[in-house]
């Protein structure tokens, strides 16, 4: 196989389209960022800005026109304070922020647009206020030739046409070079979607959708973004974008959004690597010569499978029953572990002060997994009597880490609002797991947990509940695929990856590209 450059690459994990009440939306700034640092290496915080072609004015609209307007009020008032914050905020190499607005039309699909540097004056960071797409992009064009970049990125774009969806007929990949494909709104793969839209904005339509795009032959990477409305960015379980950068620094990640070198998740971190002839996913490689594709994944939970699509057909899939497997776990395990905290009496909240940990071995890595509230629309109730920033990390060393959440029982029997920490470990089989919950320790050796997971009650029935869920084996969470594809060589073509987790989490590579050349 060819080398593949993704293998000199770093991954960094974003959320660049989300929002709080900086515009219409809830909780402060100050809240979104932090929650933002538990989770993520770089941000945008999204403020609702302007929507040239607005429905007219009647009845049953009237409270939507309403809460727009206002939003849109609000942000102008506040931008320069906002700049502000977001400046004190960012750290260099660190924790990445970039300022970003967004503009709706019913005509060609709502943008979110970034400004890729921090550090200007605050005129040339003005909210646009265009009358169309094709002015939207000559304002951004006329802000590059003054060495000002900027990114439009197409959001759930499933949507119908005419509704906010994305119109294809208008696409332009030069200052779109990526697209949400995974949101709080749904997920805009294809028409069979893992997650529908369900949004009072409606369902989705295949004319919006990724491979309506691929099959149109249109160039573009893809991310997840949260879209979420309550101070949260990174909300666990509501979208998430990865990107393959030479380094963390605003260059390098501005690049990797420019060259597609990004992948799209649903809600765990899942490092996926996605290369055609060494050339990382996002890539464009010529026609005439057989392809030799690579596909590598760090999954956060079980693989169920990994696909591979060209031409949005299904040409790969490769699950455990297709690998070798050992015949019995090593005596030391590297896995992760993942304790989950809710339950109990519907929409009653819960202050959790916990600690999870190993007493042999050490903790490579942690990924909180807490999520904000499940709002997408001004309409839908606040969160003030619990606040916003409820969850962080308090302490972590080699074999512990200890962090404070506020949970929310189950609404209904579909949705679910736990919160979580993730840690991935290196330690013996026979060693113990521990969690400390509110006062009170369980644990158990690892192997019972490589067993199946474990639950308990913390005061009897129909109160607040912990789940520590089964450790995965390291076959079942790392999957290296190789093969070639030789059919069709001087046709033009795409090709992405997906992956699948048994835990219900996906991710999703930008496609690699086959092109003639010019």
């Amino acid at each position: 196989m060819p080398e593949d450059i993704c293998q000199t690459l770093r991954p960094l994990y974003g959320d660049i389209h989300n929002h709080c009440g900086i515009s219409y939306g809830h909780g402060p700034l100050t809240d979104a960022l932090a929650n933002a640092r538990q989770r993520l290496d770089f941000v945008s915080i999204t403020g609702h800005a302007h929507w040239p072609d607005m429905p007219d004015p009647e009845p049953r609209i009237q409270p939507v026109i309403d809460f727009h307007l206002e939003g849109f009020a609000k942000l102008k008032a506040g931008w320069p304070k906002m700049l502000k914050e977001l400046r004190e905020t960012n750290r260099e190499g660190e924790f990445t922020v970039f300022p970003a607005f967004e503009v709706h039309s019913c005509a060609s699909g709502d943008r979110n647009i970034l400004y890729k540097d921090l550090d200007r004056p605050d005129e040339d960071l003005a909210i646009l206020y265009p009358d169309d797409l094709d002015d939207l992009n000559r304002k951004m064009r006329a802000l590059r030739e003054r060495g000002i970049d900027t990114l439009a990125q197409p959001h759930h774009i499933g949507y119908k046409r005419g509704f906010r969806g994305i119109d294809w007929e208008t696409y332009d990949s030069e200052f779109a070079p990526v697209v949400e494909l995974i949101s709080m709104h749904g997920c805009s793969e294809e028409s069979d979607n893992t997650r529908p839209f369900l949004h009072v904005m409606g369902p989705s339509d295949y004319d919006g959708t990724f491979h309506s795009g691929l099959a149109r032959g249109y160039v573009f990477g893809v991310t997840g973004g949260t879209d979420h409305h309550s101070g949260h960015p990174g909300s666990y379980g509501h979208g998430l974008t990865g990107i393959w950068a030479e380094e963390h620094s605003r260059d390098a990640i501005w690049n990797a959004f420019y060259e597609r070198r990004s992948w799209a998740m649903s809600g765990d971190r899942i490092e996926l690597r996605f290369s055609i002839n060494g050339t990382p996913m996002g890539g464009i490689l010529p026609t005439g010569s057989t392809r030799s594709l690579s596909l590598e994944v760090n999954a956060g939970a079980a693989i169920d499978y990994v696909d591979v699509l060209k031409n949005n057909r299904l040409i790969k899939r490769v699950s455990e029953c297709d690998l070798q497997t050992p015949a019995s776990p090593a005596d030391v395990i590297r896995t992760k572990l993942y304790l989950e905290l809710g339950w109990g009496p519907r929409n009653a909240t819960c202050s959790w002060d916990a600690t999870l940990g190993i007493e042999d071995g050490r903790i490579l890595n942690i990924e909180p997994r807490f999520r904000g509230r499940q709002v997408v629309s001004p309409l839908e109730g606040d969160g003030e009597e619990i606040g916003y920033h409820t969850a962080r990390v308090l302490a972590r060393d080699e074999r512990q880490v200890s962090f404070e959440t506020i949970s929310e029982g189950t609404p209904n029997n579909f949705t679910t609002t736990s919160q979580g920490m993730c840690i991935e470990v290196e330690m013996p089989r026979t060693a113990k797991v521990f969690a400390e919950l509110n006062g009170q320790r369980v644990e158990w050796p690892l192997e019972k947990l490589i067993e199946g997971a474990r639950s308990g009650m913390m005061n009897g029935i129909e109160s607040n509940a912990w789940r520590m869920n089964r450790a995965p084996l390291p076959h079942e969470l790392n999957y290296r695929v190789e093969f070639e594809d030789d059919s069709d060589v001087d046709e033009q073509a795409s090709y992405y990856a997906r992956v699948r987790q048994r835990n219900g989490h996906w991710a999703w590579s930008s496609p690699s590209f086959v092109r003639q050349r010019d």
